[in-house]
């Protein structure tokens, strides 16, 4: 990439977390800015992002297409109403080449959640379930996920209380979706000069 870096402004990457790490090392030796839409970090790479934000711009986003984004919204307003009163469950499928599971959307998802409701995710996170369970912990949060052929992305949220329930869907059927995202995002990054947004950022 050191070959080409005159050509570029904004970088957009959608790797793996230690390709982009390196991109991001260049970005800050040269001071170009970056748009990440890589999932899979540990908790160690995201210190990283973030201390590099202080050189550079940067947008660090798991899912940049806008529905998602939106999708984030929507779900600090239901959990807000419904999410002491509901188990809340997050399903997402994705094509069988994706490696990260839960998807960093979903993460997220459930993030935006715990955050919403004062919660540790660390804590009311459970990944998959198998054998002899024993019954739901109150305040839990379900992670399940399908890797299945070609499917490009889809992430529901259910929100189930005794007698009704609330699903908040969001289905990618193509890819071009999140490229069209990370594009807005790299214009609107143009502007800026150091800092770690979110596509929250770019959108609203």
């Amino acid at each position: 990439m050191a070959s080409i870096i005159d050509d570029f402004d904004v970088l957009i990457d959608f790797t793996t977390p230690d390709a982009t790490l390196t991109h991001l090392h260049l970005c800050r030796q040269y001071g170009k800015k970056i748009v990440i839409g890589t999932t899979g970090f540990n908790a160690e790479q995201k210190t990283v992002v973030q201390e590099m934000s202080q050189e550079i711009a940067i947008v660090f986003a798991p899912n940049t297409s806008v529905g998602v984004n939106l999708c984030y919204e929507l779900l600090k307003q239901a959990a807000k109403v419904l999410g002491e009163n509901a188990d809340i469950e997050i399903v997402e499928a994705h094509h069988r080449q994706k490696v990260d599971a839960p998807s960093g959307t979903a993460l997220k998802m459930g993030e935006v959640i715990c955050d919403t409701l004062k919660r540790d995710m660390n804590k009311v996170a459970v990944y998959g379930r198998h054998g002899i369970t024993g019954q739901r912990e109150d305040k839990s949060i379900g992670f399940s996920s399908i890797r299945a052929a070609d499917i490009v992305g889809e992430h529901t949220v259910i929100f189930a209380s005794h007698g009704e329930r609330l699903e908040i869907t969001h289905k990618a059927t193509s890819r071009a979706t999140f490229a069209n995202g990370a594009l807005r995002a790299a214009k609107w990054l143009d502007s800026k000069r150091v800092g770690l947004y979110t596509m929250a950022d770019v959108l609203f």
